[in-house]
């Protein structure tokens, strides 16, 4: 008998989180979800994802039951393609409700993602109370949709108003993980984990799990300068650059001051060690630099739902917390921009100062301090 056939127990609380698609819906669900099992270890809990996205492994691997639906997001390039888009929804829309009604939910929690709205809608339909997560500073298609109907929205940055009612909206800031504290002890272990020079400026470039291909290449422009620099650079190219990446090493051509990964496994030791990072503009990545008071240039990749990674951007910008270079002039301007700022500690130290003051702490245990107002248990 999996959870969602389970027979309700009035003694055992359940959830519902729903969303995913990409790391950033992912994360906070899970950091979610792990600090209502610290509040009810007894709790019943049941992700529901999109069938063909990484939820489907992430969060098994995390110890969480999930199951899927056939949902996929609208396709703003060739409208054709929504024939089948549509069908799918109906499709999700049918199985999320009877998902809904067998598990029985105290509360059904929407991290945002197009697999949230038929779960979120179904829960609505049936009274079941409702909270939504809005990771960005630009509230995504799903989550401005039900945010009209939901019971509360905890959000990361100010002024969400514009995208829901007032009333709903609660500031608790983005989960983030909870192993990334920096002490002067994992900047020793970091030097080694990395094969650093302790004495030399050190910045970390990140593109996601996946990888940024216009980071890639601004980094692989610039090795020439970089090459001739008292700098070390931890690059993470991401999983889909690897091999490509990979084979500039076995020429010779990536320089000896530059550490290749596909992946960082101890991102608490690189963020350690880095007196800048280079990275895409994530909420959930900026909430963990706002935390750290890391300096930060930001990259907003252009490939995402109205643009919300240059919103996301703009807000630390105008507060001088962090720097922007366009997705599409990065090429030309990243690394001598990169290059000259970690040589400028008073920058460094102005952009950290800045940044940390956006910083919002425990912010799971504040989202499901939210969540234990509209559940009855």
């Amino acid at each position: 008998m999996t959870k969602e056939t389970a027979p309700h127990s009035d003694h055992q609380p359940r959830f519902i989180i729903s969303g995913g698609g990409t790391g950033g819906h992912i994360f906070p669900a899970l950091s979610i979800a792990n600090a209502i099992k610290e509040r009810w270890p007894q709790a019943a809990i049941l992700f529901v994802g999109a069938e063909d996205r990484m939820e489907m492994e992430r969060v098994p691997a995390a110890g969480y039951e999930i199951v899927g639906l056939p949902v996929s997001g609208f396709d703003r390039k060739n409208m054709v393609k929504n024939v089948s888009v549509a069908f799918k929804l109906l499709k999700s829309l049918h199985r999320a409700k009877k998902i809904v009604k067998n598990f029985n939910p105290n509360v059904v929690i929407g991290v945002g993602g197009y697999a949230s709205a038929p779960v979120l809608r179904a829960a609505i339909t049936q009274n079941i109370p409702t909270l939504l997560q809005e990771q960005n500073s630009y509230a995504g298609m799903t989550n401005k949709w039900l945010g009209q109907r939901a019971n509360t929205i905890c959000v990361a940055y100010e002024g969400m108003e514009k995208f829901f009612p007032k009333k709903k909206i609660v500031l608790t800031g983005n989960p983030c993980r909870q192993d990334l504290e920096i002490t002067p002890n994992k900047v020793v272990e970091a030097c080694s984990f990395f094969s650093l020079d302790p004495t030399k400026r050190t910045i970390l470039m990140i593109g996601g799990s996946l990888g940024a291909r216009t980071l890639n290449n601004s980094i692989v422009r610039a090795f020439p300068e970089i090459r001739e620099q008292e700098v070390q650079i931890i690059w993470q190219c991401g999983k889909y650059y690897y091999n490509e990446m990979k084979e500039l090493s076995v020429a010779g051509n990536i320089p000896p001051n530059v550490k290749l990964y596909d992946f960082v496994s101890r991102m608490d030791l690189a963020y350690s060690v880095a007196d800048l990072v280079i990275s895409r503009a994530g909420a959930g990545s900026i909430s963990e630099f706002s935390l750290l008071g890391k300096p930060v240039i930001l990259v907003p990749s252009p490939n995402v739902a109205e643009d919300h990674q240059t919103q996301n951007a703009l807000a630390l910008v105008q507060k001088n917390a962090a720097i922007l270079v366009a997705d599409n002039t990065a090429e030309e301007q990243l690394f001598s921009i990169a290059l000259s700022l970690v040589k400028n500690p008073a920058k460094l130290i102005d952009l950290s100062a800045n940044i940390i003051l956006h910083a919002q702490h425990n912010s799971a245990n504040r989202i499901v301090d939210e969540i234990e107002k509209l559940a009855t248990i």
